[in-house]
């Protein structure tokens, strides 16, 4: 566990003695000296493999250089050595995007590649504790459920996709719920991704509506809109303070998708759009305040 504390407020206050302030800024110190060791080691072997990576420009040598470097941060996590943990990371979190970005460049029209890829970012970002590794397997996810040969426009597997990634949302909610403290925070930045993607599924299905399953623009906007009241009303009711603020960012790209879309831009609809925004931001921040005075019960 990680405890900030201001030494000179705390010495000031008669909370800590001189010598106590010394002692602890000896540590800080120390840390401090790993840190910046820690980034040189990543950077130098970042830029070795770059230049590899130039010499020999191909998606091969990208997918063995970040083999290489996975493997070597891998090494180094599994002996344990406390004051190369970071370095371990980074090199661990850059390997597995360029091995991911390699095999995907290669491989990536072929769907089986695509789960594959999607599960070893998230067994890579479980070894290496990377919250943008977690992320991107939850956007791999959603390329896996909306693999589509015509991308644009969008208007096919949208049903699938947001049936798919509400599942995983909820997974990851309950397993949140299972995890230790230090463990929590991927399963949260995964979940938090998958909201984010299934609005913005969401929001294309309200304009383009999805002509795989027969569901027209209309219900999209009208399912949407039901599911984000729902979903917010819950949580206000948990304190969840992330989870409402992106729904009313999504509720007023929502409101004033459909706004625009039936009276038009034209000065009168957008003087009350502005004024609506301004509301709805106050009304927000108000939410903030009154959430901050309550005890907080999860980071979600």
């Amino acid at each position: 566990m990680k405890v900030t504390l201001d030494l000179d407020a705390l010495l000031a206050a008669g909370k800590i003695t001189p010598e106590e302030a010394e002692r602890l800024k000896g540590f800080a110190a120390a840390d401090t000296g790993a840190l910046g060791a820690n980034i040189l080691f990543a950077l130098g072997a970042t830029a070795v493999a770059g230049g590899i990576a130039a010499l020999l420009p191909t998606l091969e040598t990208l997918a063995a250089l970040g083999a290489v470097l996975f493997a070597g941060g891998l090494f180094v996590r599994l002996r344990a050595l406390p004051r190369m943990q970071l370095f371990a990371q980074i090199i661990m979190t850059i390997g597995a995007l360029a091995l991911c970005c390699g095999i995907g460049g290669l491989y990536g029209d072929n769907p089986l590649a695509r789960v594959g890829l999607t599960l070893g970012l998230a067994a890579a970002a479980t070894v290496a504790r990377s919250g943008l590794l977690a992320a991107l397997a939850v956007v791999g996810f959603s390329t896996v459920l909306a693999f589509n040969d015509v991308p644009w426009p969008p208007n096919h597997m949208m049903v699938t996709v947001i049936v798919g990634l509400c599942a995983l949302i909820l997974a990851l909610y309950l397993l949140s719920l299972r995890l230790k403290p230090a463990d929590e925070g991927l399963a949260i930045v995964a979940m938090r991704t998958a909201i984010v993607l299934v609005n913005g599924a969401f929001f294309l299905g309200s304009i383009f509506g999805d002509d795989s399953a027969g569901i027209s623009s209309a219900w999209f906007s009208i399912i949407w809109a039901v599911a984000m009241l729902a979903f917010g009303a819950w949580a206000v009711a948990a304190n969840r303070r992330w989870v409402v603020n992106s729904v009313a960012v999504f509720a007023a790209i929502h409101f004033f998708t459909q706004w625009f879309a039936i009276l038009g831009t034209q000065p009168l609809s957008i003087l009350g759009g502005g004024v609506l925004l301004i509301v709805f931001g106050l009304a927000l921040a108000r939410f903030n305040n009154w959430v901050g005075d309550r005890p907080a019960k999860s980071r979600a």
